[in-house]
């Protein structure tokens, strides 16, 4: 089994750290999480992973989520 150098970041950890950085700012709206997306490198499909789950835990019961438009 091969090593990882520890200067190379899966995408995992990319992620992790961005959660982590979004929570340290206190913000989870849009603008908060396309910053996140250019300072840890994170991919299209992880940046609407984001934006899916903070429309899905701001979601109040009993209402309908919002839609997005592509």
């Amino acid at each position: 089994m091969t090593a990882v150098p520890a200067d190379i970041v899966t995408g995992r950890e990319r992620l992790r750290n961005a959660l982590r950085w979004l929570s340290d700012c206190g913000r989870h709206d849009a603008d908060a999480i396309e910053e996140a997306c250019r300072r840890f490198d994170l991919s299209p499909l992880d940046e609407e992973f984001l934006l899916r789950e903070t429309a899905r835990i701001r979601h109040v019961p009993g209402q309908q989520a919002p839609d997005r438009k592509r």
